[in-house]
């Protein structure tokens, strides 16, 4: 890569990276992340759209947005109807293995090429559990890259593409028009 865009990337703070195995989640069934217990089947991606918009960020999303991001994860099914692109708990595992590589930052130091992170709101300080209505991102992560830079969203959630395609869509332009010069 000669450059890269990241867009409130999951690397939290150095410290949390102190697992060398996926560790179970206390309480959850088997061990796995509360995401392994997703909804998998749909009738249709506006069944899809109508019940994620009452749940999490997701009434945040542009409502067209929310429509591609439903008609495009999910994948017809033989039997009729649809089931999610990324299944349950294939998502759970990638979360839940997140915190397992200690050496991220070790990769992060090393790059020497410009950087551009953006990165949400933060998450409040009693927050108790992880969810996506703010960033997991270090604020600290865009000075930890040789040509790192942040832009900061503090009325963002995760879903910063999502929430604010024609932004996301206007910075891309700029770094790419940067880039040519």
């Amino acid at each position: 890569f000669e450059r890269l865009l990241l867009m409130d990337p999951t690397i939290t703070a150095p410290e949390s990276f102190t697992e060398s195995q996926p560790q179970p989640r206390a309480g959850v069934e088997g061990g796995m992340h509360p995401a392994a217990r997703r909804k998998n089947n749909f009738s249709s991606p506006q069944e899809m759209a109508e019940r994620l918009v009452e749940k999490g960020a997701f009434h945040l999303f542009e409502p067209r947005i929310l429509a591609d991001y439903c008609e495009h994860g999910l994948l017809p099914i033989a039997s009729g109807g649809y089931e999610l692109a990324c299944p349950p708990k294939i998502e759970a595992s990638v979360y839940m293995a997140r915190r397992s590589n200690a050496a991220i930052y070790d990769s992060v130091r090393s790059l020497d090429i410009p950087v551009l992170v953006l990165r949400a709101q933060l998450p409040p300080e009693d927050r108790s559990m992880i969810d996506f209505a703010s960033s997991p991102t270090w604020p600290g992560l865009a000075n930890e890259f040789k040509q790192g830079r942040e832009i900061y969203y503090p009325d963002c959630t995760h879903f910063i593409p999502m929430q604010i395609p024609d932004e996301v869509v206007r910075v891309l332009q700029q770094e790419i028009e940067s880039w040519r010069k």
